[in-house]
């Protein structure tokens, strides 16, 4: 596989890893919550047709609870965790990968996990790409300026349906109907019109 141009933000099946972050039962309070979820579960299926490994975190979850079911992570062990980033709880798992180019990232909150996660692997050199319709945080204002945050380091914001579009990359691909099935219906609204509007000086 050809070398992936820095800064292009391509991404392959075979160099790339889908992050799950803290999708856990507390969190149900997350501003778009069911919405985030549903837009995760629906990587989640992409990854596992297009065999795109997985990894799942839940912080502290004696306190915090389970993954909630609507995820569909049946058959993916939750790695525990009490750091503010998936990082240091999936080292392992990245350290066995030489070839991982790309990480996309879901989960929340965007101002805590998702932001530490995504510096922290961009600090390994890996492209980081966050799925915005699969993110949040309790407050949007802190959604709202952690996805700034991201872009200015060098994060990729992108929409579910994009990503999946670049994974597949050819309506000729063996899953492609089956994929086509599962983007058929827009991504449920999570408030992201109203972070990303033009006027908004934090986007310009």
């Amino acid at each position: 596989m050809a070398a992936v141009r820095p800064g292009l933000g391509r991404i392959h099946p075979g160099s790339t890893i889908l992050f799950l972050c803290d999708m856990q039962e507390k969190f149900r309070g997350v501003a778009y919550f069911p919405q985030i979820v549903s837009v995760a579960a629906r990587m989640l299926k992409v990854a596992r047709l297009l065999e795109v490994p997985a990894v799942l975190t839940e912080q502290y979850p004696q306190g915090l609870g389970p993954t909630v079911p609507e995820l569909g992570a049946e058959g993916l062990k939750a790695v525990p965790k009490t750091c503010f980033s998936m990082v240091p709880a999936v080292r392992q798992e990245l350290d066995s990968r030489p070839q991982l180019r790309s990480v996309i990232l879901c989960g929340i909150e965007a101002q805590a996990c998702i932001l530490n996660t995504a510096l922290d692997l961009l600090e390994r050199e890996l492209q980081v790409h966050v799925v915005v319709d699969a993110c949040s945080s309790r407050s949007q204002v802190d959604r709202l300026v952690a996805m700034s945050r991201m872009r200015q380091s060098g994060v990729f914001l992108s929409t579910s349906e994009g990503l999946i579009l670049q994974l597949v990359g050819d309506s000729s691909h063996p899953h492609f109907k089956e994929i086509q099935k599962l983007i058929k219906e827009p991504s449920p609204d999570s408030g992201l019109l109203g972070l990303f509007q033009h006027e908004n000086p934090l986007f310009r």
